[in-house]
């Protein structure tokens, strides 16, 4: 019986201490290369994305137009955009297709920075996020750090706050 408790317990341990593993402050090498493509179809790199943006403080948001959640918190993050003009707004579709992806963005107005995620859920960025849900944001200060690593509403606290 002692046995017993003791695996009980060594198992509840576990579970714990990997529910409050640390969020990550920088992003991973594989992450950083994995490869993304613009409206103007080019290839570019998550560290160029980041380069492009360097000392700005970036939300970014994966989504895609197919993604009913997403869509309803579009008028959300319309209206952080509208309350932190200063914030640059890097959006990273998960769409089936890039025609798709460009007719969601027209669709509903999706003003910032475009991305199409080409190696999708399971690549190096997504694998580096535990992507498992979207909508899907993340705040990233002016240094280059990852000040917010996981919402998934548009007005959630910890978001807000990592605005402010």
């Amino acid at each position: 019986m002692k046995s017993k408790l003791y695996i009980l317990i060594l198992c509840l341990c576990f579970i714990a201490c990997k529910k409050t593993k640390e969020a990550p402050i920088v992003f991973s090498q594989d992450a950083l290369n994995d490869t993304f493509t613009n409206l103007e179809g080019q290839s570019i790199s998550f560290k160029n994305i980041l380069n492009n943006n360097k000392e700005q403080t970036i939300l970014l948001h994966i989504w895609a137009s197919w993604c009913a959640d997403c869509i309803k918190e579009m008028p959300k993050v319309k209206s952080i955009q509208a309350k932190y003009p200063e914030v640059k707004y890097v959006f990273l579709s998960l769409d089936r297709d890039q025609q798709k992806w460009k007719k969601g963005i027209q669709k509903h107005q999706v003003k910032g920075q475009h991305y199409f995620m080409n190696s999708g859920w399971d690549g190096p960025f997504g694998k580096f996020i535990n992507l498992d849900w979207i909508s899907r944001y993340i705040i990233i200060n002016k240094q280059a750090k990852i000040k917010m690593f996981k919402a998934v509403n548009a007005d959630n606290g910890q978001l807000i706050n990592a605005l402010n």
